[in-house]
């Protein structure tokens, strides 16, 4: 596993770096090189932001936390790249799931 970038979203964003999918499915289906290269919508929560702030000023709590495996948007994180390594930052809003909670 890679190291930990030095970057730190702002406020409620988050950064997630895309877990590869199986290129195999449980019943031995091997998947084509189509489906392989769509963008991905799984990922693994990296760092979270600065934190929303509500209209009293007060933080927002997260709902996922570094660590956590989600299910995103696919079209709505921004793609980015640090240190040679594809990432993406979102907000939260973007996840629709978190895998094993």
């Amino acid at each position: 596993m890679s190291k930990k970038p030095n970057l730190t979203p702002l406020g409620g964003n988050i950064l997630v770096r895309g877990v590869e999918e199986e290129t195999k499915t449980t019943s031995g289906i091997v998947l084509p090189e189509t489906i392989q290269k769509e963008k991905k919508q799984k990922g693994l929560v990296i760092t979270l932001g600065t934190g929303k702030l509500d209209k009293d000023g007060k933080k927002i709590a997260f709902n996922v936390k570094p660590g956590d495996t989600v299910i995103f948007k696919k079209y709505s994180p921004e793609e980015i790249e640090v240190d040679g390594e594809s990432y993406f930052i979102m907000s939260e809003e973007d996840i629709l799931a978190v895998l094993g909670k």
